[in-house]
């Protein structure tokens, strides 16, 4: 990626959306990207299940009507040349508005010895995934810049803009150098009018010059054909064509910046003379010149540029973008632009982004605010809380808070459930579980614990965060334009013994009030259980809703090499009125929602040996990414249920067994 005096450097630089077009019967729609708060402060995009987007240094491509951001994740915990950090992979998100983004999960299995022998420090690391579709092969093709072998690229191909990619041969490029070296670095995919691809990339051994290679017929490889732009010591090409003009937009080589220039050069022909570059942008909004992407609107075609507005720190995981159009003169210049704080775009295809409300939802901040991060969760450090005021009575049987942690802290995040009352002081505490470290990641996530309390409607409870760490810290993701209005956010800064109210902060949270998790604990048997590295029978209904390395879930032997079936069971300890189960998918990285079955049943039993069938799923589709799965069916009466999977997948290609796996298991 970038010159080894500054190591390696990540940018999220986009080529111009390339692949399948959109579909026609879609309709236009009008949508709304934010940058940053109305003060200048950045804010960061979450996902549609409330995590924030964790893909950088990546590619944007329309395939089918849908969007597609691809990028290199650092939830994790990868940092830059810090040895003992993984590498945690490639992620895929989809989106209808380019504003709510649908995690599909990642390209491929990164997890195993040797992508992270090939990635992971002191490796330089693995960055860039571009994807771009192969019309004449009808294949997706992925390639991603490396450090291990000669040509610094590897290369994929899938059936699906989302995978799962496997690998094919090294790509052979005008330009080979030494394998374990820095040969080439920063690239980007480029497909002109006639199919013809190319690749643009980084010569770090020429003083980190520019190069244009024109690629093979299958996009797989470069043919030798190419050309030098004469543009030294610089990174982060982008190339789109537009009215005929080509253009190849780029910055200086620096790492993880947070300020650079943003430079655009022109030719009449890929391969032609280019001209001298001109600089539209002096500090790339804050951050790295990334994005060019063709967006069709309803006015035409619509250049939408982007940064990636890095934070600086070996691991970006904080990282946000900078999202806005390109203009141009008369004469087809890029004209110099100033950084907004909100995009409209009209769309000419696309629907507003949804996502299905967690079961039982009582109170939420949303995803929609323009949330901040900070850090500060730790010992001698702050005590954070939300308030929120229950809208019905019941049992409080979730609580999520949206943290991330920095730093590597050396304790876990206690999160307790206390009484508040009307000047925001917290008062008693009635719940409380402390999260392990490894059960928090870098990136801002829902971290979620059950505290199946009484709550009574009306009253003002307080989510209370706190933490032991003497390293470290844990983050608070906070608006201050309170996009919830029946509670605040309160600190204390001397260990709890006085609490400061702030009323117009909020920090992103989600309750649910209703049914109890009646498996929590219970007893459980399987057809098959792998008991090694953290998975085991009794980790099914152990209330992690997440793989971590102590608690990955329930995994059925996986030394089965064809289709069969499995099944897992939990008891209930008692009859009770049963109608619905929430299956967790795996969510370690490489791996999240590998395991889950195609086909399977849910049945149900009063005695363990007679069962019936509440509901059949045949065909489910793959889960994207590790979000939940809501399996309801009419109410039944049942102390045991088991879930059959009488059809398994093998979507791994780095993996040729048959198991089904489950992170978690619910029953309401």
């Amino acid at each position: 990626m970038r010159r080894p005096a500054c190591l390696v450097t990540l940018l999220l630089l986009v080529s111009g959306l390339t692949g399948v077009t959109a579909s026609p019967a879609a309709a236009a729609y009008t949508t709304t990207i934010v940058n940053f708060d109305p003060a200048g402060n950045q804010v960061t995009r979450y996902d549609v299940g409330g995590n924030a987007v964790d893909a950088h240094d990546g590619d944007l491509a329309l395939f089918n009507g849908r969007y597609y951001l691809y990028g290199t994740s650092y939830d994790c915990g990868y940092a830059l040349s810090t040895t003992g950090t993984p590498f945690c992979g490639f992620k895929a998100y989809s989106s209808t508005d380019l504003v709510g983004w649908t995690d599909e999960g990642y390209l491929f299995d990164a997890a195993n010895t040797l992508w992270q022998g090939r990635c992971a420090p002191p490796r330089y690391g693995c960055y860039r995934p571009h994807v771009v579709f192969n019309a004449g092969t009808g294949r997706y093709v992925l390639w991603i810049n490396s450090y291990d072998n000669a040509s610094g690229y590897h290369v994929f191909t899938s059936a699906t803009p989302t995978g799962p990619f496997t690998e094919t041969a090294e790509p052979t490029i005008a330009l080979m150098g030494t394998p374990g070296s820095f040969v080439n670095g920063d690239h980007d995919l480029f497909i002109d009018d006639d199919g013809t691809a190319y690749l643009a990339y980084t010569d770090i051994r020429s003083g980190h010059d520019q190069i244009i290679e024109r690629l093979n017929a299958a996009y797989t490889s470069g043919t030798g054909s190419y050309t030098r732009l004469n543009s030294l010591h610089t990174e982060a090409p982008s190339m789109f064509k537009r009215d005929g003009v080509y253009y190849y937009v780029y910055g200086p080589t620096c790492a993880y910046c947070t300020g650079t220039q943003t430079w655009v050069k022109r030719a009449s022909a890929p391969l032609g003379t280019w001209s001298a570059p001109v600089s539209v942008n002096a500090n790339s909004c804050g951050g790295q010149p990334s994005l060019v992407a063709a967006i069709p609107t309803t006015t035409g075609t619509s250049w939408l540029y982007g940064s990636d507005l890095w934070n600086g720190q070996n691991n970006e995981a904080l990282a946000n973008f900078h999202w806005a159009p390109l203009t141009f003169a008369a004469n087809g210049d890029v004209q110099p632009f100033t950084c907004q704080n909100t995009v409209v775009l009209a769309l000419a295809t696309g629907s507003a982004s949804s996502a299905a409300p967690a079961a039982d939802r009582d109170q939420s901040s949303g995803a929609a605010g323009r949330f901040r991060t900070w850090c500060d969760i730790r010992a001698g450090g702050l005590r954070r809380m939300q308030i929120f005021v229950a809208g019905r009575s019941g049992t409080l049987t979730g609580a999520s808070y949206t943290t991330f942690q920095q730093g590597n802290p050396n304790a876990g995040l206690q999160v307790s459930i206390v009484s508040v009352n009307a000047g925001l002081q917290p008062g008693t505490t009635l719940a409380t579980t402390t999260v392990p470290a490894s059960s928090v990641g870098w990136a801002p996530r829902n971290v979620t614990v059950f505290p199946n309390i009484a709550v009574t409607a009306g009253v003002r409870y307080g989510i209370l965060v706190q933490s032991t760490a003497t390293s470290g810290c844990y983050g608070l993701t906070y608006d201050d334009a309170a996009p919830y209005p029946g509670g605040g956010e309160a600190y204390s800064n001397d260990d709890g013994a006085s609490w400061t109210a702030e009323s117009n902060r909020t920090s992103k949270f989600e309750t649910t009030i209703g049914a109890t998790n009646t498996a929590a604990g219970g007893a459980r048997t399987s057809s098959s259980s792998a008991e090694f590295s953290g998975w085991g029978l009794a980790m099914v209904n152990d209330g992690l809703r997440t793989s971590t390395p102590t608690s990955m879930g329930w995994s059925s032997n996986a030394d089965l090499g064809a289709n069969h079936q499995e099944w897992v069971r939990v008891d209930l300890g008692a009859l009770r009125s049963v109608e619905r189960v929430t299956l967790y998918p795996r969510a370690d990285a490489g791996n999240a929602g590998q395991g889950f079955p195609a086909d399977f049943r849910v049945e149900v039993s009063s005695n363990g040996s007679t069962w019936s069938t509440a509901t059949v799923r045949v065909g489910y589709p793959a889960p994207g990414g590790a979000s939940a799965q809501q399996i309801v069916f009419g109410a039944q009466s049942a102390r045991y249920v088991r879930v059959v999977g009488t059809s398994l997948r093998n979507t791994n290609p780095n993996d040729p067994t048959y198991r089904m796996q489950f992170a978690e298991l619910e029953v309401y």
